[in-house]
């Protein structure tokens, strides 16, 4: 398809050189036969004829103060609007040899006045473009003068052509005119200052004719209008090529008045070059097409010197596409899935405008800290819309564990580029994680007490192997591997139902706590399960000192044991596997509980 695209270029533009050569030979022989049919007026004959035209024309009486304007061509033209086309008046269009006034008609006339004035361009101020023609839009033309522009329709084929070729003859007849005149202003010999006596009197030396800059060279002459022309077209390299070549130019040149009026016109120009390529950056437009659609008007940006502008604008863009897509993403009844669908979507996009700041702005080193900053602000969107979607829709804490272990492993994608958002993550999820916990935590806490309430002490009776051993995987799966010294004849567990449903909920709450788990949640998740087991733990006393049956306190001084010796230990050594450091609160628990291994018959209190 490249190689197709080549070849396609270059028979296009084979055919539009033979097409203006075509053209330029028809121009030349037109011309001839013009003069041949009518020979050339004066400058005073059209100058009486514009009088005489401008005297139908209302205010527009300070027109001819200008000495040595005339009359160049005139004729009826058609607006029509840009943005629908739609069709806004009837004009009569006056080319003079140095500007062109635009007049309205009058719907009701006035003795000899016939049109109203509505504006006057000066000729070096707009750029002609040809409109091809689009049925039934045909026989037009458009006047830029940035950044507002005019489309004209002629009333046929023959008169458009006319109007292109004398508007674009007479712009070039000016320059070449202002040209000569500006050459014979040029002094041919320097002239001598007069020496001063005064160390303090600094006079600017006049430029010797050798230091006089060059500016006659036709391409410096038509530079204004061809960066009008680039801008008009989208050609943004075009122009920045153009203004390169210009600055190389003048560089080591001396500074004349002519040379400042030459940079007074360019950085106009260079201004509206810069308001496109804003725009053309901004969130309104579109967002499609990923980091790689900015590239061309950021770098162009960057060679303009407005690399802090470009690099403002680029990360607002890439802003506004994130939070469009996120915007966009439909929610799923599943969160898990949602929330897979959410970390690629926002990562890639992530890792994506990285890799192109790195080469938009490689050479900008001073840019690199404006990417960070808004490396975390865009996180907190993210967050904002995980957060949403997560714990305020109160999911399961297992669903909210695997969730953020999702975003994690997403985020530490982006350490292939030297970019670590971890703790931005960590410490944008730490008031959600830790609410989630607390919340979980009484929900454990309700639930145990609720058990409590209606303990008989009894054993267990699964009824069937299978239930009994699928009690056994379970309960190896909480770490307790001991578990069988605890199960008797048939299908008889030697423990309490409420104990042993206690010891698969905290081990449950445990694990999903440590996938969740970072340093500043080390506290609330040690004193959630620290305040879970005591629970437990004050219920095993209040039944020991109320109970009276021998055989009942056995019983409970049985469950009691399996808390201390098989419980407590697993959890401690989990905590300490996760965590990396062992937990004091949990060993000064165990510490207040080891009467039972010294005294199994005393009654005294754990706690």
């Amino acid at each position: 398809m490249y190689q197709l695209s080549h070849i396609l270029t270059e028979q296009k533009s084979i055919m539009e050189s033979i097409t203006q050569s075509l053209l330029s030979t028809d121009k030349d022989e037109t011309a001839k036969e013009m003069l041949a049919a009518f020979p050339k007026e004066t400058e005073e004959v059209k100058q009486r004829t514009l009088t005489t035209l401008l005297e139908k024309v209302e205010g527009c009486k300070n027109i001819m103060e200008t000495p040595g304007r005339y009359l160049v061509y005139n004729g009826d033209l058609l607006e029509y609007d840009v943005d629908n086309m739609s069709q806004i008046q009837k004009v009569h269009a006056f080319l003079m040899n140095d500007c062109l006034l635009i007049a309205t008609w009058l719907p009701n006339r006035r003795g000899a006045v016939k049109y109203k004035y509505n504006a006057l361009y000066d000729l070096e101020s707009f750029a002609i473009v040809n409109v091809k023609d689009n049925p039934p839009m045909k026989d037009m033309f458009k006047i830029l003068m940035f950044p507002d522009s005019r489309i004209f329709q002629a009333e046929n084929s023959k008169i458009k052509k006319e109007w292109l070729e004398i508007l674009d003859e007479t712009k070039k007849n000016k320059v070449v005119k202002e040209r000569h005149k500006k050459e014979e202003e040029v002094p041919n010999s320097p002239v001598r200052p007069e020496v001063s006596n005064n160390p303090f009197d600094v006079e600017d030396e006049p430029l010797s004719s050798e230091e006089v800059v060059d500016l006659s060279l036709e391409w410096i002459q038509e530079l204004p209008e061809d960066l009008d022309v680039c801008i008009a077209q989208r050609d943004f390299e075009g122009a920045v090529d153009l203004l390169d070549k210009l600055h190389e130019y003048l560089k080591e040149q001396p500074v004349s008045p002519r040379v400042k009026e030459l940079r007074g016109k360019v950085e106009e120009r260079v201004r509206q070059l810069t308001e496109v390529l804003v725009f053309e950056l901004s969130p309104d437009r579109s967002l499609r097409g990923g980091p790689k659609a900015t590239r061309r008007a950021v770098s162009q940006l960057v060679r303009l010197g407005q690399s802090t502008k470009a690099c403002e604008l680029f990360l607002k863009n890439r802003a506004a596409a994130v939070q469009t897509a996120i915007r966009q993403l439909r929610i799923e009844g599943a969160t898990l899935l949602y929330i897979h669908k959410l970390c690629n979507i926002f990562f890639t996009s992530l890792l994506e405008t990285a890799k192109e700041f790195e080469m938009d702005f490689a050479g900008n080193t001073g840019c690199y800290s404006a990417f960070v900053v808004w490396s975390r602000a865009t996180m907190k969107m993210f967050v904002d819309a995980f957060s949403k979607q997560v714990f305020d829709s109160k999911e399961s804490l297992s669903t909210a564990a695997e969730c953020v272990k999702v975003a994690k492993e997403h985020c530490k994608q982006l350490n292939e580029i030297g970019l670590d958002l971890t703790f931005t993550l960590q410490s944008l999820l730490v008031k959600d994680i830790k609410a989630a916990l607390q919340s979980y935590k009484e929900i454990i806490i309700e639930a145990t007490k609720h058990r409590n309430s209606e303990e008989m002490w009894r054993k267990m009776n699964l009824m069937t192997p299978e239930a009994l051993a699928k009690l056994k995987d379970e309960m190896r799966g909480c770490g307790v591997g001991s578990f069988d010294q605890y199960t008797g004849d048939d299908c008889w567990v030697n423990l309490s139902y409420t104990v042993v449903a206690f010891t698969k909920q905290m081990m449950a709450f445990l694990e999903e706590g440590l996938k969740l788990y970072f340093p500043e949640l080390h506290m609330v998740l040690l004193e959630s399960l620290r305040e879970i087991i005591l629970v437990a733990v004050q219920h095993v006393d209040y039944s020991l000192r109320c109970e009276q049956e021998a055989e009942k306190k056995a019983f409970i001084l049985q469950n009691a044991s399996f808390l201390h010796e098989t419980v407590l230990p697993v959890v401690e050594k989990r905590f300490e596997e996760g965590v990396g450091k062992p937990a004091k609160q949990l060993q000064d628990l165990r510490k207040s509980s080891r009467y039972l291994r010294v005294n199994p018959d005393s009654t005294t209190s754990m706690v």
